[in-house]
């Protein structure tokens, strides 16, 4: 049976079947370090087949491991059984291919059997992807104060440092609700976190045309933005006078929101220059998010 990929909003998904083979044991908690790119992404250090050391970003809204096509000219242990249809967040009738039975090591960690996905871009830094369902059934926490993902099997004791958010699950994809503040208007939103995205918001097509943001908040720039095979959207950035996480407000948050594309966009996002401002803690039944301020609260917003 053929497999069949979709790719949406800068992610990569696959079917609900199994993903990765049989894990070798591992004690818990078990960490590994990241860096946090100048593009607010999370690069982090993965050997292939115990031959190729990569650089991988960690993608909260992605479930596969890909690897880029500039990656793949010096990476020399894969051999790709096929291709198959795919379709991407930009465009459709693209073509990826794919390699079976692949050995993935992150720090103490290793997957057998994992397969790879062909992609001609990955976040700045990085080689390619991987997503959370790696750790199925385990508790994920990102601090960016000590540049540290751990893995634990429970909750750690110091959550109750931490705010605790319901997460909305839909597709695979974890969203929060949060809201915006434009003029004395408190609007309020489901976004994606996405850490693969490196801007702070991404707003949906809807949430813009119902509330006339496009006319209500300042423009200040356009850009150009590519998915994952190369496909360009023109974005349009604005400044949000306030958005509020939970009990936490942010003040005047770059926004994007595309332009003339009605129904392109279907889900706002949660980029990793929002992300990269809290430590968090998603649980393991991914029932809620646990979040809590860090030393980047208050640094600049990226310029891009």
């Amino acid at each position: 049976m053929r497999n069949y990929l979709l790719l949406l909003v800068l992610l990569f998904t696959l079917p609900s079947q199994a993903l990765f083979g049989q894990r070798t044991n591992t004690t818990y908690p078990y960490s590994v370090p990241f860096q946090l790119t100048s593009h607010n992404n999370l690069s982090v250090r993965a050997v292939l087949n115990e031959q190729d050391t990569v650089k991988l970003m960690f993608h909260t809204a992605a479930n596969a491991v890909t690897l880029t096509e500039e990656a793949l000219k010096t990476v020399k242990s894969l051999t790709f059984a096929g291709a198959d249809s795919v379709k991407s967040w930009g465009g459709s009738n693209n073509t990826s291919r794919f390699s079976t039975n692949n050995r993935l090591q992150i720090g103490g960690r290793t997957w057998p059997n994992t397969p790879i996905w062909e992609n001609k871009n990955s976040g700045p830094e990085t080689d390619g992807k991987f997503g959370i369902d790696l750790f199925e059934g385990k508790v994920i926490e990102l601090d960016f104060d000590t540049s540290r993902m751990t893995i634990h099997e429970t909750l750690p004791s110091k959550i109750t440092q931490y705010e605790k958010l319901k997460l909305i699950v839909a597709n695979d994809m974890l969203f929060l609700e949060a809201h915006c503040m434009v003029g004395n208007q408190t609007l309020k939103n489901q976004f994606l976190i996405h850490s693969g995205y490196s801007g702070a918001i991404l707003l949906d097509d809807q949430f813009v045309a119902e509330h006339k943001l496009d006319d209500v908040l300042n423009v200040i720039s356009e850009k150009e933005l590519k998915d994952s095979f190369g496909n360009v959207i023109k974005t349009q950035k604005a400044i949000l006078p306030g958005l509020t996480i939970g009990s936490q407000p942010l003040a005047n948050v770059p926004v994007g929101f595309f332009k003339g594309a009605l129904g392109r966009q279907k889900m706002s996002i949660l980029g990793g220059d929002i992300l990269k401002r809290f430590n968090l803690i998603i649980d393991a039944k991914r029932e809620y998010v646990y979040l809590k301020p860090n030393r980047l609260l208050k640094t600049a917003y990226s310029a891009s």
